[in-house]
């Protein structure tokens, strides 16, 4: 196997006058004169003004080293310290040399150049568009000096890789509060959303139930990504749920004074105020379709329009957005703008339920009973027939868990509350393992029984025809599901507002029940 050296020229440290060259250390010849490094094939870089100095250099060489076979190559460069030109260069070299890796040990000398040509030799070997190792040379006594040689695969370095190592498992760690769960599924979840949050400002969006931790992992990723300088501003949480029209477009994009009736000041908004940091809007399904059109544009050109401004604002923040509702649907029914669905779903990861995370519930019953003894400073613990008898519970078919760890950490608090000297007994346990049935079981009633018996004392649905029938019921469950009249007017006439060159969706809906002697108030 042949040794193959690239070594750019040195054009300070390479020159040597005819009483004292070999008594210099000359880093290009030096390499050549190591007994234990036979160089059998030398690519001297050098530019076409220094082809004397070459010549010189390649000359020596011949005389220390006769087995090298020296092969001059010009390389020039406009400027030697322009990052762009010098990588290209190097870069269109390499992609155009014949390389014989199963055959040839290849070498490329990093001691000579611009520091830019040496960082740039460094980005390619590591990148493998140099397929070899880099030599570094260094003078000592004798104009011989010393080498060594860097092999720039890290997995080979045990130290090194144990610290990367260690340096994962505590960011993955940290992203789950160090709770040491137990699922694999979510654990391998997690481990790609370090990945991805330490390496890209794109938007981010978790989907999943009510209470499967979304807000909380959001917070988790901004404080990594501060803590490795990845980001300098501030965390800026909203949930779109609760704000609508100009409360929403001043809340989101900030206000001018008296852009309207009660904006008494400026207020610069949560986008700008979290410039250089993360905004975390929740339950992002929930947003108008006006503010969609401008959220887009801020997330695109990173510039936005306060109201009543006439002047752009800007902000550089990334996007962490959350949703329990299925966002295609919400396209499809004219709710959700498509292309921003599509500018916010390039990294999505859906967080599975507590109840689709059995394993995970014991390590997570430990984590909200050290919460509570931070918040209250009273250490609570359960005696051994009650904890066995609440995780055979947690865990089984009966259990629903509908809000997840929201139900968990309601559970954990009313236990702890009632545990006198601090033990959490089976009789304790046994009246809140009633209190969690009933609580899943008028969830069931309220919110998922059947529309005919939930509005059956309301209106006798036998008396109208079978058409009437099906749209009543469809008309109420959308009312069923929405926030106020004008939520669900919305989400009933999303298609043909869209006709109108103004809309009033709540007097259409308003009309449409009382046809059936029906009003908001009664549904």
């Amino acid at each position: 196997m042949k040794n193959i050296l690239f070594s750019l020229l040195g054009t300070t440290l390479d020159k040597g006058f005819k009483e004292n060259r070999w008594e210099r250390w000359r880093p290009s010849v030096a390499v050549c004169q190591h007994e234990d490094l036979i160089i059998d094939e030398y690519y001297l870089l050098y530019p076409k003004k220094f082809l004397r100095l070459a010549n010189k250099v390649a000359n020596d060489i011949k005389i220390i080293s006769p087995e090298t076979e020296m092969k001059p190559h010009q390389m020039d460069f406009k400027d030697a310290w322009d990052f762009e030109e010098v990588y290209t260069v190097l870069l269109d070299f390499l992609e155009h040399f014949d390389f014989h890796k199963e055959e040839d040990n290849y070498l490329f000398n990093i001691t000579t150049g611009t520091h830019v040509a040496q960082i740039c030799i460094y980005l390619l070997t590591e990148s493998r568009r140099f397929p070899g190792h880099i030599l570094q040379t260094s003078p000592k006594r004798d104009a011989t000096g010393s080498y060594s040689i860097i092999d720039l695969d890290l997995s080979k370095y045990d130290k090194i890789a144990a610290r990367f190592a260690k340096e994962l498992k505590d960011d993955i760690s940290f992203l789950k509060s160090g709770i040491e769960t137990k699922n694999k599924s979510f654990n391998e979840l997690i481990e790609r959303i370090e990945l991805v949050a330490l390496r890209t400002k794109a938007p981010i969006l978790l989907t999943g139930p009510t209470g499967a931790g979304k807000s909380r992992l959001a917070r988790r990723i901004f404080e990594l990504k501060k803590q490795r300088a990845a980001i300098k501003g501030q965390f800026v949480e909203i949930d779109c749920g609760t704000i609508r029209g100009d409360a929403a477009m001043s809340a989101l994009f900030g206000h001018k004074k008296g852009a309207f009736t009660g904006a008494v000041n400026d207020r610069p908004g949560l986008l700008k105020t979290a410039d250089k940091g993360i905004v975390f809007l929740d339950e992002i399904g929930e947003l108008g379709l006006e503010e969609q059109v401008m959220l887009l544009r801020s997330i695109e050109e990173k510039k936005f329009f306060s109201v009543g401004a006439d002047k752009e604002s800007e902000s550089d923040f990334q996007l962490i957005c959350g949703t329990n509702r299925n966002l295609q649907q919400r396209v499809k029914e004219g709710l959700f703008r498509e292309d921003l669905l599509s500018r916010i779903n390039l990294w999505t990861f859906n967080l599975p339920g507590l109840k689709n995370r059995p394993e995970d519930i014991e390590p997570n019953v430990d984590y909200e009973l050290t919460r509570y003894a931070e918040r209250t400073g009273d250490v609570i613990r359960f005696n051994k027939e009650a904890r066995n008898a609440f995780l055979n519970f947690a865990t089984s078919p009966e259990a629903k868990w509908d809000a997840n760890f929201r139900d968990l950490n309601g559970a954990i608090i009313r236990l702890c509350t009632l545990a006198l000297g601090g033990r959490i007994t089976i009789d304790i346990l046994n009246e809140e393992i009633i209190r969690l049935r009933s609580l899943w079981d008028t969830e069931k009633f309220y919110w998922k029984d059947d529309i005919t018996e939930r509005y059956s004392k309301l209106i006798d649905f036998e008396k109208f025809d079978l058409f009437d029938r099906i749209q009543l019921k469809g008309v109420l469950k959308v009312c069923n599901e929405s926030k106020n009249l004008s939520d669900a007017g919305r989400k009933l006439f999303a298609l043909s507002r869209l006709e109108k060159a103004s809309s009033n969706d709540c007097d259409r809906l308003k009309k449409y029940l009382a046809k059936f002697n029906l009003t908001w108030d009664m549904i």
